[in-house]
């Protein structure tokens, strides 16, 4: 019998911890209105580097070290433009779309049980609109890390983020889109 309350006391506790940090993230979130980052992504096994600035509801900027490369996207469109190329999407048919979605995330969040990860990482998955987004949190500051989906053309694409700053001074004028070349 004392083992049985135990077990039902050690369950208990672990609910409540994860529930913490549930709450933790939410509430990290919540407080979030805009982040700045360098990242690394890895599509296939093709590493690219970078840095983004988002900021909700559905902008991004970023810029990749290498090839003149940069990612917009205005709250509509995702645009994807280098020196050669000039790609434009409608924003909800990419993955990007609910990473970009704050509320969306939060209520994902709520509604999904997390996963630890080597404890150190917090993750959920997310199903939506049949498509499927793994999303990490630090477990220490319950900031957004990265994430992984799959892009359009069903490339598995790992984004890290590091050197994480909230809520900085951010000039509008980078979520205009690009010119085509």
């Amino acid at each position: 019998m004392i083992r049985f309350l135990l077990l039902i006391f050690l369950f208990s506790l672990s609910n409540q911890v994860y529930a913490n940090n549930k709450g933790e993230i939410i509430n990290n979130l919540k407080n979030t209105s805009n982040l700045t980052f360098d990242f690394e992504q890895n599509i296939n096994g093709k590493i690219e580097l970078g840095n983004c600035t988002i900021q909700y509801p559905k902008k991004m900027f970023c810029e990749y070290d290498k090839k003149n490369k940069v990612m917009v996207s205005n709250g509509k469109s995702l645009i994807i433009k280098s020196k050669s190329s000039y790609y434009r999407y409608a924003l909800d048919k990419t993955p990007l779309n609910f990473i970009l979605d704050k509320n969306f995330l939060l209520k994902k969040i709520s509604e999904s049980n997390e996963e630890i990860i080597n404890n150190s990482l917090i993750k959920f998955t997310i199903k939506e609109n049949s498509q499927q987004l793994d999303i990490f949190f630090d477990i220490k500051n319950y900031e957004l890390i990265g994430w992984q989906t799959k892009d359009i053309y069903q490339n598995t694409t790992v984004t890290l983020l590091y050197s994480i700053k909230l809520n900085q001074i951010i000039d509008e004028k980078i979520f205009k889109a690009p010119l085509q070349n």
